[in-house]
């Protein structure tokens, strides 16, 4: 049984912060985005969760390197150098223009000049990072909760993902739609995306999904506290009512609601039959070569 504590955060008790953040989120990443070598299924792009925030991990430029973390426990954005150099951005109460001038000065303070996209990607309006001084919040506290939420996440999914030996994602953090995922594959392709998220062209989505798949993670949306999420591309016949207890006709995806997991009596067996229950209904009615792909034995149906 799991003796760790699951942060509570109602979602509408920091929207204004969430969508805040949300937009730094995608700042930061955008900046990895321009200098990541890419790689398939924009893995290149997504941020992790560390001991302290969120970081991009190594960066690659010319012949150093540098990173960019947000640290929730101090409340700074930190940029460091291989050679040393290092500058930061204070996280408090600001606007995403604010936000932005300020970390690109920061990156030129050490030499960097990205270009970026300067506009927010998976959102409605998309409002361009220099002119957005609609999001404008920033409470520490509830930004700190997120951050352990998302830890109690990466914990359990990267146990999830131990028992998988087939071609997997790491567990990471996308700030398109400011989720942690986790992805399963057949290693068989799958038919072209149609596309459709707002401000994202379909091409992106098209690389995303190149190949069949099955998808886990957790997002501030969904339920009272956030929830958790699975759903199979292509979706095969059968998915829906495989999963009825679960299943948003609307989403096409399965959700858990957060707080249903933190307020269980074991939150990580709550969490991992959900896991295990949705991936073996992709897999089964997918008919995916599951003794080749799962790392130990086959889970039972």
């Amino acid at each position: 049984m799991s003796t760790a504590t699951w942060p509570r955060l109602r979602v509408a008790d920091w929207t204004d912060t969430r969508d805040t953040l949300h937009m730094w989120t995608q700042i930061v990443g955008k900046v990895r985005m321009a200098y990541a070598p890419p790689v398939n299924h924009w893995w290149h792009v997504t941020l992790y969760p560390d001991a302290s925030g969120l970081s991009t991990s190594v960066i690659p430029y010319g012949d150093g390197v540098f990173d960019m973390a947000f640290d929730f426990l101090a409340h700074r954005l930190r940029l460091r150098t291989g050679d040393g150099g290092s500058a930061e951005v204070v996280l408090e109460p600001k606007s995403v223009a604010a936000f932005y001038a300020e970390t690109m000065d920061a990156l030129a303070s050490l030499g960097l000049t990205p270009r970026i996209h300067a506009v927010p990607n998976e959102v409605e309006p998309a409002i361009p990072f220099a002119e957005d001084k609609t999001h404008c919040s920033y409470d520490g506290a509830s930004a700190q909760l997120f951050w352990r939420q998302l830890l109690q996440a990466q914990r359990v999914l990267e146990k999830f993902r131990s028992e998988f030996a087939g071609k997997a994602s790491p567990v990471h953090f996308f700030w398109g739609a400011m989720d942690l995922a986790y992805t399963r594959f057949s290693g068989r392709h799958a038919p072209p995306h149609p596309g459709g998220a707002p401000n994202c062209p379909p091409s992106v989505m098209q690389e995303g999904y190149s190949h069949e798949l099955a998808s886990f993670g957790f997002w501030p949306g969904g339920g009272a506290e956030g929830a958790f999420y699975a759903y199979a591309y292509p979706e095969p016949g059968g998915y829906a009512e495989r999963n009825a207890a679960f299943y948003d006709p609307d989403l096409r995806e399965c959700l858990l609601p957060y707080e249903t997991v933190a307020a269980a009596d074991d939150p990580d067996e709550t969490l991992l039959t959900f896991l295990r229950s949705t991936y073996l209904a992709a897999a089964d009615l997918a008919d995916w070569d599951r003794p080749a792909l799962e790392a130990v034995r086959p889970l039972a149906p």
